[in-house]
């Protein structure tokens, strides 16, 4: 099945750089170009994206308010958001992520790195790199704003399997390494992280990761077990 990718830039030498190197991808199709976040969310439902890569900074509306749009938006419901930045610490990607944003990209991203990213999020999961993360997450718990939650002590409800397997997400893990690291099926990681994003009212892995350093089952500086 084709990716359908909606770039949003204002930058015209961005949009068509990307553009490019996504088209000449099998199975992947830019099917779009916008500007401004108002015309990120309308050219969203026109073209049926799956996926919009998203700069922050743009005129009239910007990528963040297009991003909160899009994720609260009933007929957008499968439209995951890419976010493009030029600093990985860039608090606003913060934003971004509590907003639903599905992960971030920075635009001096590699050609093979921006592919593997358009694909890592098409197939559900959240593109977030363990050295960025360790970044945003230290200036998330120096925040005083916090996100909706579920309720009190959320993480009572997962298995003691689930726990360990929200710590390797929240490392920077795919399911095929933590798979191999706990000598799992991929698909049997990938049920323990779907179930725990259930049970943690998370939309994807980047909610997961936020939520698991605010409740302190990983802190910033921690290693992998």
């Amino acid at each position: 099945m084709t990716i359908r990718v909606l770039l949003a830039d204002d930058q015209a030498l961005i949009r068509g750089g990307f553009k490019l190197i996504l088209d000449a991808e099998p199975g992947i199709e830019v099917v779009g170009e916008a500007v401004n976040g108002r015309e990120a969310v309308d050219l969203a439902r026109i073209s049926r994206a799956d996926i919009v890569l998203m700069d922050i900074r743009m005129p009239d509306v910007d990528g963040l308010e297009a991003t909160a749009q899009i994720v609260a938006s009933e007929d957008l419901a499968g439209v995951r958001v890419l976010i493009l930045t030029t600093f990985e610490n860039d608090e606003n990607v913060l934003r971004a992520l509590r907003l639903g944003a599905s992960g971030f990209l920075g635009k001096n991203v590699e050609p093979a790195d921006l592919v593997r990213a358009v694909r890592t999020v098409a197939a559900g999961d959240s593109l977030l790199s363990p050295a960025a993360t360790h970044s945003l997450i230290t200036q998330f718990l120096n925040q005083p704003e916090e996100p909706p939650l579920p309720p009190a002590d959320p993480l009572e409800g997962l298995t003691d399997r689930e726990r360990e397997v929200v710590v390797l997400v929240a490392h920077g893990l795919s399911n095929e390494e933590i798979a191999d690291r706990l000598h799992l099926s991929p698909l049997t990681a990938k049920t323990h992280v779907n179930r725990a994003m259930a049970k943690l009212r998370a939309r994807d892995r980047a909610q997961l990761v936020v939520l698991s350093y605010q409740k302190g089952l990983v802190r910033p500086g921690d290693t992998l077990p």
